[in-house]
């Protein structure tokens, strides 16, 4: 990684430049930085279309509108994090933004100015790198260090939305008047100019909002969760392909193997991806990766390529290592699919949120009992919640632009809440053994088994979008044995 000259800031227009700590290059002359001034071609963008999400973007900012009126709203993207140093992690722009405009862009912010009945929308971010002061190759941050942005003019052509200078935003919210909320967590900088006019509780019904309005997914946004989820089942194909090298190193090769589809078909994976083998499989956020994968043994992986969109898969299976399941591994197995079955079953328009995981726990709360690890009878078992010693997580949640999408609703809009055409959850019922559970015999510990399948609620019941992955144990090894030619 290079090293840049990184020019002072109290005037953007002045040349002196400040050298980092060690760097090669105590100053930059007169006649360089007139050099670097000139001779540079006109690369203005012209020409282009409104990005697929765009007119989807103006929809949800009416109805935001209609819900705070005569109010002044500012979302922000949010500002890149250091890692270590002077690097930063890769930027992910927060989600009430990229709801509200499509755009991913780090530091940028939407505002929404209250005019009459409705509101104008700006977007304000960062212009191009400025030519004339050296920032496009002296700052860390310009053109030549990390890519051309879009100008402001582009921005507006691709976002169809006006488009302003961030820079100028936060002495202008300083001075604004009015009644204003803001979604917070995300620019400090932001909140920070906006100190005196915000409440924490007006904030929060903002937030809260934006996640409700979530709840039901348009069209785009379904097509982007099965295009998601059609690249996380390529991603499940590419593991199962290369277990034997994952035998021959650790889990990471499994991890590392489904990132490389991610990045190809998408933008990144949509959480971290768990990739348990053995006893790790009863971990239940097992995202270490540092573990031996052995033969005999299960692997269980839970991971979802999230699109060039945002929008994010989340998808489980349980593969068994040798190809076959032995016959415990195999009847625990089937417990957890027909468990999973009866869940799904559930899920349809009308009926309560809680429907498919109750109808889930009942049947692993039965198995648990016909094993002899529970005493019935199987009500008593509900009532106390007995079987969550081994089944420990509810059976769903939410998917979206979030792997754990809609987190901020009421619960009388979510758990406690019904189900609607357009919802999309996952569905994904377990068990887990621990290795050093004393109270189940010997051959169960370190076994755990998932299945998670992400569902759509349709208008007369739902689809799996994850279909294409086999979840039956005897599909799972003929799937498995075609893809390793056996």
């Amino acid at each position: 990684m290079t090293d840049e000259l990184t020019p002072e800031t109290p005037d953007e227009h002045e040349q002196p430049i400040k050298q980092r700590k060690n760097g090669l290059y105590p100053a930059v002359s007169d006649e360089l930085a007139d050099n670097m001034k000139s001779g540079w071609a006109d690369t203005e963008l012209r020409d282009l279309r409104p990005i697929e999400q765009a007119p989807n973007a103006a929809r949800r900012r009416v109805a935001l509108s209609a819900r705070f009126p005569g109010e002044r709203l500012v979302i922000p993207a949010g500002n890149l994090k250091t890692r270590s140093n002077d690097t930063e992690y890769d930027f992910r722009a927060s989600t009430e933004y990229v709801y509200l405009t499509g755009d991913q862009t780090d530091d940028s912010v939407l505002v929404l100015e209250p005019r009459g009945d409705t509101h104008e929308a700006t977007i304000y971010r960062l212009p191009r790198s400025d030519r004339d002061n050296g920032e496009f190759w002296l700052n860390g941050m310009g053109e030549l260090w990390v890519g051309r942005r879009h100008s402001l003019t582009e921005a507006e052509a691709l976002l169809g939305v006006p488009c302003q200078d961030v820079r100028e935003l936060a002495e202008a919210l300083k001075e604004a008047a009015g009644p204003v909320r803001v979604v917070r967590g995300h620019d400090a900088g932001i909140e920070a100019a906006l100190t005196d006019k915000v409440t924490a509780e007006r904030d929060e019904e903002l937030r809260v909002h934006l996640s409700e309005a979530r709840v039901v997914k348009d069209e785009f946004e379904i097509g982007e969760l099965q295009k998601a989820v059609d690249s996380t089942v390529r991603g499940f194909e590419d593991v199962v392909k290369v277990l034997d090298k994952a035998e021959a190193t650790s889990e990471r090769y499994i991890e590392g193997t489904f990132f490389l589809r991610a990045r190809v078909e998408g933008n990144d994976v949509g959480y971290g991806s768990i990739c348990a083998a053995g006893p790790h499989a009863t971990t239940l956020h097992w995202v270490r990766n540092n573990g031996p994968v052995r033969s005999g043994d299960l692997l269980l992986l839970d991971a979802g390529v999230e699109t060039t969109s945002l929008y994010t898969a989340d998808v489980t299976r349980t593969l068994p290592i040798s190809g076959r399941y032995t016959d415990l591994q195999r009847t625990i197995y089937d417990a957890v699919y027909e468990a999973q079955e009866a869940g799904i079953a559930a899920v349809k328009p009308g009926a309560a949120f809680r429907d498919f995981h109750d109808a889930a726990q009942r049947v692993l709360a039965e198995k648990l009992v016909e094993w002899g690890l529970l005493e019935g009878p199987v009500e008593r078992v509900l009532e106390l919640g007995l079987q969550r010693r081994w089944t420990l997580h509810g059976t769903g949640h939410m998917l979206g632009l979030d792997v754990h999408d809609c987190a901020a609703a009421r619960t009388e809009s979510y758990v406690n809440g019904t189900l609607a055409p357009g919802v999309v959850l996952t569905v994904e019922p377990g068990l887990y053994f621990q290795a050093d559970d004393l109270t189940v015999p010997e051959e169960y510990r370190g076994i755990g088994v998932r299945i998670e399948d992400d569902i759509l609620v349709t208008e007369d019941g739902n689809r799996n979008l994850s279909a294409g992955l086999p979840r039956r144990s005897d599909e799972v090894e003929a799937w498995m044995a075609g893809l390793l030619g056996k």
